[in-house]
Parts: C-alpha cells; structure tokens; sequence
C-alpha cells in the first residue's frame, strides 16, 4: 500500500519544498503572493509534463529493448534537464510574451491574473488527461490556456493573431512531417540494407553514413541553440561544425561498424545490433530536445510573472529568464518523469506499432531532427504528436508494403488461394473481398483516432477551463 502512495507523495513533497524555498527567498511585495503561487503551479505543471511527454522520447529505445527502464530513466533525467537548463530560453519567451501582448492587458494585475490561470488551467487539464489516458500535447494545453485567459481578461485584441496562426500550424505540419521523415529513412534502410543480396555488405556501407548524419544534425543544434549563452556562431560556422561532425563520426563509426560486421550474418537480428548504440545516443539527445522546446510549457507563464511583478507588463519586451525559474522546469519534469513515466513509455514503445531497434532508430531521428528545427525557430510544437508520428510513418510505411504483396489474381479468379466465390460474385469482386480479408494492419488505428480528438478537444478545453479560473482568481481579488 505505502509504495502504491509512494510517487504521489514525493510530488508533494517537491511541490512544498519549492513553496518553501519560493517563500524563503521571494522580496515582500505586493506582487510576491502571485510569484509563490505561480512557482508551486509551475512545479505542478513540470510534473505532469515530466509523466505524459517525455515518454514519446524514450519509448522507442524500450520498446525495441535497447535500453531498459531504468536506463531509460536515467538517461532522460539528465538529458531533459540539461536541455531545459542550456536551451530553453528561446520558447519560454514564445510562450510568455508573443501569444498574448502584454501590453494590451488592462493593467498589470490583470497580465499576472491571466498568466497565473493559464498555468493552473494547463495543468488540471494535463493532470485529468493523464488520469483517464487521454493523449493530449502539453504544448497544445498551455498554448489553449493562455489564450483562453487573455481573452478572458481583454477580450480578443490581446492575442497575436500571426504567431498563434504560425503556432497552430506547426501543429499540422510537425507530425506529418515526423511520419515522413521516419517512413523515408526506413525507406532508405530498405532499399540500401534489407533488400540487397549482402546484407552485411550494405550494412558496411550506409550504417556509418547515417549515424554520422545523426551526428551533424545535432552538432548544429547545439551549436545554435544549446550553447548560444556562449557561444553564437554564423551560419556558416554552423554548416562547417555539422560536416566537421558528420565527417568526424564517419571515420570513428566505420571500423566499429567494420569490426562487427566480420562477426555478423545476414539476419535482421544481427543487423538490428547494429542500431542499438544510435538508438540509445539519438534518444538521448531528443530528450534534450524536448527539454529544451517543452520547459517552456512549464515555466513561461512563470517567467512572464516574475517578469511582470517586478517591473510591470514594459519589462517584457526584453524577457530574462531567471535560473531558479528554468531550474524547477527541469527538476520538475525530471521528478515528473521518474515517478510517473514508466507505465506512459511502455505504451508508446510497445502498442502502436512494433518496433525494433532498426525502426525505432528511424523514428528518434526524425522526431529528433523535426523537434529540434522547430525548437531553433523558437516555435512551441507538440513533441508528442511529432514522435507519435514518426511511429505511426514507420508502421504505415511496413503496412503498405506488406499488403502490396497480396497477389494480383483478376486475370485467374479460380486460383487455389482464393475463397469459394459466393452467388453471383464476379471475379473482380471475389478479388476485392479477398484482399480486404488478407489485408494486414500493423498499426492500431484508436491512437490515431485518439489524437485527432486531442488536437480537437485539448485547445478549446484548456482555454474555456482557463478562462474560468480567471474569472474565479479576479473576483476573489476584487479585480
């Protein structure tokens, strides 16, 4: 019974530490009661993220078994934190200051009422979603709750119309683009190792190829987004970095991948070995990705009130995040992700499709690579649908193949394989009957059902909710 209670009661105990430690050293003032309160909802929001999202990162490794749980914990504690902590800056600012204006909030007040229901929102909708396993996008319920509460507050001229239409469609492009790019590298792997002859043979050739591309992806990430606090390269500088890696990596992948090959044969579990350090490596990164694209999910509303409290809706316009601001991101969803992520990741790793480490290598770098590029461009998309897409691509793209090999049979409706032709059937009926019962799916069809009811239902929910607990907050203020 105890280890039953047991997460729940660490995540209050964290909750009421950060209450604790926020009071301690928070300056009196009259704004300070709304900087405590927005910290401990921040807290709460990191928590919840930490339990439904991170687990679209490392999903795949556990679900292909290159990692185990426990590694997988491990890893994406401290690659979300590290990411949240170096490069989060970016979306925080997004998420706090371009959706809504400050400067059209009927005071400051009001600006520090609506942030604060926007996280709060956010959060319960999270926290419920969870509970009754609902796939919903972090991104899409803090996104829908600031909406809501700006509008709320100022009514319809607060919102940034343009950044919330080029948000909104990062949603929509994000995990098709996710899907894509997953079911083309499969693609790849395919045609250049599946399908030869020597397996082995383009095994040699192409493993080191993309694993050295993997490696100048994320080389020029870091370059422009992990250390930009010092460190701001040109562009050029970037694109030399990226091949310098994809260069570098090639030459230390190729005799590792040289050296096993000697020992393998030409089966897929033999050749799948080959995946499983990128694979580990590649979630490790995505997990710092999505720390630094998704604490902003956590802590922008928190930044913008801490920001606001202490020099008014005009000290937006040149947003600093503090560092205890981005730390309980970090910690939160790190804590969030122990207690609470196991159960998450064996459902994305294991129930939508199957994967192996060859698949599942696909589908970290395309979700990597797309997260990655929107967080470069300070946009807060759905990591979660992205990584989701990557592995609905891959099983879509098996499942096309496999049921492009039922055979044509119009021109000899009396082939043995096929079913007793029923009354009055004609043979081009008989054919379609019998491809529709051999007809495979490899995908499970409710989870994408599932998420097109998310990306429906989780925006206007989280603003209606939102909207509410601000209309609640500014009569309990008398505002």
């Amino acid at each position: 019974m105890a280890r039953s209670i047991a997460p729940t009661g660490i995540a209050v105990a964290f909750l009421f530490a950060i209450l604790a430690v926020i009071t301690a050293t928070t300056a009196e003032g009259p704004q300070s009661i709304f900087v405590i309160m927005a910290a401990v909802v921040g807290g709460y929001m990191a928590l919840n993220i930490g339990a439904n999202d991170v687990a679209n990162n490392m999903g795949p490794a556990v679900g292909a078994n290159a990692l185990t749980m426990a590694g997988a914990l491990a890893i994406a504690a401290v690659a979300e934190a590290a990411g949240a902590l170096l490069a989060g800056g970016d979306v925080v600012s997004t998420v706090s200051r371009d959706i809504v204006q400050p400067d059209s909030f009927h005071g400051q007040q009001h600006f520090i009422l609506a942030m604060l229901a926007s996280l709060l929102a956010a959060a319960l909708w999270i926290h419920l979603a969870t509970y009754v396993g609902a796939p919903v996008s972090t991104t899409h319920s803090v996104v829908g709750g600031v909406l809501g509460a700006g509008v709320a507050s100022s009514g319809l001229s607060v919102v940034s119309w343009p950044t919330v239409a080029k948000i909104a469609a990062s949603w929509v492009i994000s995990p098709v683009l996710g899907g894509i790019g997953a079911a083309l590298m499969l693609t790849l792997i395919r045609h250049t190792i599946l399908r030869r002859p020597d397996r082995v043979a383009g095994a040699r050739k192409w493993v080191p190829l993309l694993v050295a591309f993997m490696s100048g992806i994320f080389a020029m990430y870091l370059a422009t987004k992990g250390l930009s606090r010092v460190w701001k390269p040109e562009t050029l500088d970037v694109m030399l970095l990226g091949a310098a890696f994809f260069v570098g990596t090639w030459l230390l992948a190729r005799p590792w991948v040289l050296k096993r090959a000697d020992t393998m044969n030409s089966k897929r579990k033999d050749l799948n070995k080959l995946f499983l350090l990128p694979l580990i490596i590649s979630a490790g990164l995505l997990s710092f990705a999505h720390g630094a694209n998704d604490v902003a999910n956590a802590v922008g509303p928190l930044a913008a009130i801490v920001a606001a409290s202490e020099g008014g809706t005009a000290s937006m316009t040149n947003l600093s995040i503090p560092l205890w601001v981005m730390a309980i991101g970090a910690i939160g969803i790190a804590v969030g992700l122990a207690l609470f992520g196991p159960r998450v990741i064996k459902t994305v790793g294991t129930r939508i499709t199957k994967l192996d480490p060859l698949r599942a290598f696909c589908v970290a770098l395309s979700a990597a690579a797309t997260v990655l590029v929107a967080s470069a461009l300070g946009l807060p998309v759905s990591s979660t649908h992205i990584a989701v897409g990557g592995i609905f691509g891959v099983g879509l793209i098996r499942e096309h193949w496999r049921n492009k090999q039922i055979p044509h049979v119009a021109a000899n409706p009396t082939a043995p394989f096929l079913d007793v032709p029923q009354l009055n059937e004609t043979p081009e009926a008989a054919l379609k009957r019998y491809k529709k019962k051999t007809r495979r799916r490899l995908v499970r069809r409710q989870y994408l059902l599932g998420i097109i009811a998310a990306w429906l239902i989780t925006v206007p929910m989280a603003a209606l909710l939102s909207a509410l607990i601000y209309y609640g907050l500014s009569h309990a203020m008398g505002t």
